[in-house]
Order: C-alpha cells, then sequence, then structure tokens
C-alpha cells in the first residue's frame, strides 16, 4: 500500500495522551522532555495529569498536540518504521507544523516555540467575544462560502476549515457567524452550530498573529522535508523550503484546505493514511471524503504494535 501520515489539530488534546507512549519507549519520553526544555516549564505534567480547560488553552493545546504526536511518530522509529514509509505527510492546521518536524524539516524545540508563539498571538489576535465560528454541516464548501459573504454584511465571515464533503467552518466576527447559522439552517443545512473556541481562527482576523509567525518564523531554521508536505493553504505536496515557510504564514489566515488535501493524495496514489497523535477526528473526516483510503491511528503503544505488524504483513 501507498501510505501518507496526517497529523491531527487543536481540539483532540485529551489530559493523558502519549503518557503510555512515553513509559514504553525511551525516545517518545525524550520529545517530551524536549518540549519541556524548549518551553522551560513542565507542559508535559499538564499534559498527563493537568486540567483539561488548561490543556485546551490554545498556547498549550498546540504545543502539546506536536509533543504527542512527535512522540508516536519516534515510538514507530524505534520500531523500524520510519518517515520514509509514507510517500506524504500532512497535518490539521497546527498538525502541519508536526507533519514539518516528523519530516525533518523543523526541529521539535523550535516546533514546540513555534506553536506556543502562534497559539498565543491567535488567542491575542483578536479581543474575546468579538469572534466566533461554526460547524455548518450538511452543505458543501461553495454553498458555504456565498452564506459566509452573505452573512459577512460590514463585518468578517469566512469559509475557514473545508474539513469534508458533510463539515465545513466558518470564521469571523459573532454576530456575523451568527447570521452564517441562521442563513445555513434557513438553506437546509443538516445542523449549525457555534463552536466552543476562544478565537475566529483561519479568517483575515488572524491578520495580527500571521505578522507574528513570519517574524518567528524569520529566525527559525527550516530544512528540506524528507517526503513532501501537503499543505493546507495549497492542497498539493510541497519540499520547498521558502515556500513551506511562507504558506505556515498564510495559514494563520488562511482556510485550512483538508478535504482538498485528502483528495489530493488519493489522486497521487495514496490508499491508506496514518494518523499519528492523538484521537481520531481525521479519520473520520478521511472516510467521509474518500472511502477507499484505508485509515489508521497510531496513538498508544498497541497502536504502534499493530502498524508495525501490519506493514510487516
Amino acid at each position: 500500500m501507498t501510505r501518507a501520515f496526517v497529523f491531527p489539530g487543536q481540539g483532540a488534546q485529551t489530559v493523558g495522551m502519549g503518557r503510555a507512549l512515553a513509559e514504553a519507549y525511551p525516545q517518545a519520553k525524550a520529545v517530551f522532555d524536549e518540549v519541556d526544555d524548549a518551553l522551560d516549564e513542565k507542559l508535559s505534567a499538564l499534559i498527563w495529569e493537568g486540567d483539561q480547560d488548561a490543556l485546551t488553552l490554545t498556547k498549550n493545546a498546540q504545543p502539546a498536540l506536536m509533543a504527542t504526536s512527535l512522540a508516536a511518530m519516534r515510538a514507530l522509529e524505534a520500531e523500524g518504521v520510519t518517515i520514509e514509509a509514507a510517500s506524504y505527510v500532512a497535518g490539521h492546521s497546527l498538525g502541519e507544523y508536526s507533519a514539518l518536524a516528523a519530516a525533518g524539516s523543523l526541529t521539535v524545540a523550535d516546533t514546540a516555540r513555534l506553536l506556543r508563539t502562534r497559539g498565543q498571538a491567535m488567542q491575542e489576535a483578536v479581543p474575546v467575544g468579538v469572534g466566533a465560528m461554526a460547524a455548518l454541516l450538511g452543505l458543501d464548501f461553495a454553498t458555504v462560502a456565498r452564506i459566509a459573504k452573505e452573512a459577512a454584511e460590514d463585518e468578517i465571515c469566512e469559509a475557514a476549515n473545508d474539513n469534508d464533503p458533510t463539515q465545513v467552518v466558518v470564521s469571523g466576527h459573532k454576530a456575523a457567524v451568527e447570521r452564517a447559522v441562521a442563513l445555513a439552517k434557513a438553506q437546509g443545512a443538516k445542523r449549525a452550530m457555534l463552536l466552543p473556541v476562544s478565537a475566529p481562527f483561519h479568517c483575515s482576523l488572524m491578520q495580527p498573529a500571521a505578522e507574528a509567525m513570519a517574524e518567528a518564523l524569520s529566525h527559525v531554521a527550516l530544512e528540506r522535508p524528507r517526503v513532501p508536505v501537503v499543505a493546507n493553504v495549497r492542497a498539493a505536496g510541497l519540499s520547498d523550503p521558502p515556500t513551506l515557510r511562507s504558506l505556515l504564514v498564510e495559514q494563520v489566515t488562511g482556510a485550512v484546505r483538508w478535504r482538498e488535501s485528502v483528495s489530493w493524495m488519493g489522486a497521487h496514489g495514496i490508499d491508506e493514511i496514518w494518523e499519528i497523535g492523538a484521537g481520531k477526528a481525521l479519520s473520520g473526516m478521511i472516510r467521509r471524503i474518500n472511502r477507499e483510503i484505508a485509515t489508521r491511528q497510531v496513538g498508544t503503544p498497541d497502536d504502534v504494535k499493530a502498524a508495525v505488524e501490519h506493514i510487516a504483513v
């Protein structure tokens, strides 16, 4: 089979994630230690035994999810499965940083610091209560884009996450997003609801955060990835470091083109995708996008063993 490795985004975080990997594999424990050192705090303690609300804060969730994904990747490597077992890597929003780190473009320490900056900058870009996001279910991307444009009026409302054929997320000013929810229901959406998020991610209100990331990324080395990265805002496999760097900046305000990214991978021969890290949300999206692509989650030691046995067959 021709496979890709994908890495989850915000929302997948749970207290205790990655702990079993760290206990079973010294290489996985080393990732959490490296993230703790890079951030000069015991983020691992929060991840494994902290408060869910504190872990869910954007500034914590982003590096925590990356650490868990990279720990799973190191466990796979300890069992002989390297990143080259995948033809492509991709990640959903912050997961793109995990993908780049897994592919050797970024160091774990640099990735942790970048994601801490990214999380803080995205949180601070818009005052709490000013922005919102909503999931519109049962409408295609083109329809949602039209609804967002109509709902915006003199504010901002944009299609932010094209997750799969049944789920598109809009982002922008709270009142505009609420108008989009009402319009979506009127146009036959199966469900339309505000999301419990602290900021309106992936829309033009995030421009201050994009500027902060441009500055942060300018000080970090970004190497050529060992396998191509399917970038969120381009929905195509790329390996050129300057291009990947600029797209990480564009990604802050740009839409996450996940449906198109998975379709692109399917069109380029991928028939199996492993979700590396916490949760299984991406696997569900992938099945709704292309049922011919097999999925597998790798987030625990048992998952690692099963994946290694699967490759050996």
